[in-house]
């Protein structure tokens, strides 16, 4: 399987690792927004071939896979023409900029018969794969309630800047996009809920930034040396509260921001039944905890010979040997190789474009609840 990736920064630096990990995958292009960038990302990353232009990349043959690590408004016309020359589709979130382009892109998967994928990688965290398979079968009970936060500190200070803080690249939402739908997406992979009403509440902390001279890579400003030259107007969120309703009647709760001191990638979980209660912390992730009324509480510890067999297919290291964040995008992206070697008859374990579809419905039902102050549908 021959795959390429386009987008040169943080995340396609991310990509390639995890890719060069996986076996029977071979790793053979990049492409950037200039040649320079990719000629550079090709050396750096020991990438046979870069690509000057995008069209080059998606008009080669060779090419079975595409990953899409680009900023988010380029997201929906590289999906297209990438499917359109029977391209195999990987992409970055949000999966477009709004619903009516998301729902184009998953009925073109379709059409074409392709095996489509969002990288929410955080489903493959062996412990919440395994969180599925208990609740799937009842260990906690009826769920109630599901709450918990993503948060970082990367975007803390008015001269942190990057392409994701302005609305025409990222989109209208920030915080709740770029890391809340990560939690969104894996609660209710987990749990098999689905959010119908939301109500949020949204902040932007720096209605003004100050724009570095020159690009800044995502996480890179907090290492500092950089001179701010201009301030320019921000108006996507760096922090949102949302409340949710699902389907089956439980309830929820999201706070999900960038400018919260000392947490670098922390989200955690706590959904809790008519049971048990499971806890989960990714900045601590070969642990959950169980909470129970009538028993003592436990830590399950990641060890395949103690975890289901579901999160074993996800876990390549025995006990005592952690796997994190890197690993979960090796595993992310084994469950959508395994999927296309399966000729489309795999379990879809990843999220597929249409789950792409329905984090940005409720990605607009979270931005007409802030502006209109009350509970939206999804």
């Amino acid at each position: 399987m021959n795959v390429a990736i386009t987008g040169t920064g943080f995340m396609g630096a991310v990509h390639a690792e995890a890719l060069k990990r996986l076996p029977g995958v071979e790793l053979v292009g990049i492409q950037g927004s200039t040649p320079d960038k990719a000629r550079a990302a090709a050396e750096r990353l020991e990438i046979p071939r870069a690509y000057d232009l995008w069209e080059a990349l998606v008009a080669d043959d060779e090419i079975d896979a595409v990953h899409i690590t680009t900023p988010n408004r380029l997201h929906y016309s590289q999906a297209m023409d990438a499917m359109r020359s029977g391209k195999h589709v990987m992409c970055e979130k949000p999966l477009a900029m709004n619903a009516a382009e998301t729902r184009e892109l998953a009925d073109l998967a379709m059409e074409k018969g392709l095996v489509a994928g969002v990288n929410y990688n955080t489903r493959f965290y062996p412990l919440s794969i395994e969180a599925k398979e208990r609740v799937a079968r009842g260990d906690i009970g009826q769920v109630h309630s599901i709450v918990g936060s993503y948060q970082q500190d990367w975007l803390l200070l008015d001269t942190d800047y990057n392409w994701r803080v302005l609305a025409e690249e990222q989109g209208a939402l920030r915080a709740v996009s770029d890391i809340g739908t990560h939690w969104i997406d894996l609660i209710q992979f987990i749990t098999g809920e689905k959010i119908v009403q939301v109500f949020a509440d949204l902040k932007t902390v720096h209605e003004t930034r100050k724009r570095p001279q020159g690009e800044v890579e995502t996480f890179s400003g907090k290492l500092g040396g950089v001179e701010a030259t201009e301030s320019v107007p921000i108006t996507t969120d760096d922090m949102g509260c949302l409340t949710f309703r699902f389907a089956s009647g439980a309830r929820g709760m999201l706070f999900a921001s960038q400018v919260t001191p000392g947490k670098k990638n922390c989200f955690r979980y706590e959904i809790s039944g008519s049971k048990a209660c499971l806890e989960f912390d990714s900045e601590n992730p070969n642990q959950i905890a169980i909470g129970s009324r009538v028993e003592a509480n436990a830590i399950l510890l990641k060890d395949p010979s103690l975890n289901s067999e579901a999160a074993q297919r996800f876990t390549d290291y025995p006990g005592g040997h952690a796997e994190g964040y890197p690993d979960s995008f090796k595993m992310c992206f084994r469950a959508f190789y395994d999927c296309i070697a399966a000729g489309d008859q795999g379990t879809r374990d990843f999220a597929t474009f249409e789950d792409g579809h329905r984090e940005l419905e409720i990605c607009e039902a979270v931005v007409k609840s802030a502006a209109d102050g009350r509970w939206v549908d999804v």
